[in-house]
């Protein structure tokens, strides 16, 4: 099991940027994948970015292009740079961890989850 403590949620105005942190109590690097999820009130749980133990990365249609997901194995941490915000992008965000290097973008597949930042974009 691994504590995860996100950070760096925010309100900035439409077209704004934002970076979270996702700091992880011990190491994950390569052995686990590592997402970001964004809840946004009366909706349903969303995957926005994955990076799996090889660096691999996927993203959300959603996000493609704006959002960037990585991880500093030193620090035991992640990132997710948010750029060209959206209103729609207005959620309360999640980091999530996988024992598995392997991703997947179903919430279930995840055992350790983070507290939550909030984010909001006004228009």
């Amino acid at each position: 099991q691994v504590q995860l403590v996100e950070s760096g949620g925010g309100s900035v105005q439409a077209g704004g940027s934002l970076t979270l942190s996702c700091a992880a109590s011990r190491d994950t690097y390569s052995v686990y994948c590592m997402a970001w999820f964004r809840q946004a009130p009366g909706k349903e749980r969303e995957g926005v970015a994955v990076i799996a133990g090889d660096g691999g990365t996927a993203y959300a249609d959603s996000v493609k292009g704006r959002f960037t997901i990585s991880r500093d194995s030193a620090k035991n941490t992640m990132f997710l740079r948010m750029n060209s915000l959206k209103p729609e992008d207005t959620a309360m965000y999640y980091c999530a961890a996988r024992a598995a290097s392997a991703c997947y973008w179903g919430s279930s597949h995840y055992s350790d989850w983070g507290q939550g930042t909030q984010v909001t974009i006004s228009s």
